[in-house]
């Protein structure tokens, strides 16, 4: 059984003018189908130049009966419901933000992997490692991250062996001459290592 197009308000070259205006592809071909449909081609021909068979074309024609040229464009997916509430999601980046604690969670800094346990152990929700990168990601976190202290380290012990450290180890060997350069810029051999023995 065929459906009629019962709105009017728009005749077959309204419904080509608006097609060449739309930014949507796939709603400008629609509105060319049922402009094809108004001017009386059959549907499977309609269908045909449209890229699309008579059921698709007929359930347009229900569209845009109810909604008129708007009822062909496509509708914009909500996408899936987010596994993490706001909730949880401000409690795991307080946990992220003060860090692990080497002795309860075994680690120095957090991986995703680390994240990962710990969502499923607090609020029961098992995610990829890829998706706690992304929700990481939307609280602002970056992927990189300073390099972690040693938990045992001595920052006194570090300053002695600094200060107990020859100052001259950093200084060339005064006896060696210095080292010419280049019209390139790089370093060249001394003359007297040139010459043969």
């Amino acid at each position: 059984m065929t459906v009629a197009i019962t709105r009017r308000e728009l005749s077959a070259g309204d419904l080509r003018r608006e097609a060449r205006r739309c930014r949507d592809g796939a709603a400008a071909r629609r509105m060319l189908a049922l402009a094809l449909v108004l001017e009386g081609h059959a549907r499977a021909e309609a269908a045909r130049h449209a890229g699309m068979d008579r059921q698709t074309l007929r359930d347009w024609v229900h569209r845009y009966n109810a909604q008129g040229p708007a009822g062909l464009r496509d509708r914009s997916h909500p996408g899936p419901k987010p596994r993490l509430t706001p909730v949880q999601l401000a409690e795991l980046e307080s946990i992220v933000e003060q860090g692990p604690d080497p002795k309860r969670d075994g680690v120095v800094r957090w991986r995703r992997v680390d994240l990962q346990a710990v969502i499923e152990r607090r609020f029961g929700v098992h995610l990829h490692e890829r998706s706690v990168g992304k929700v990481l990601r939307r609280l602002g976190f970056a992927r990189l991250s300073v390099r972690p202290k040693h938990p045992s380290s001595d920052p006194e012990a570090q300053a002695a062996f600094k200060k107990a450290s020859p100052s001259w180890c950093g200084q060339p060997c005064p006896s060696m001459p210095p080292a010419s350069r280049s019209r390139s810029g790089l370093p060249m051999k001394p003359e007297w290592a040139s010459r043969a023995p």
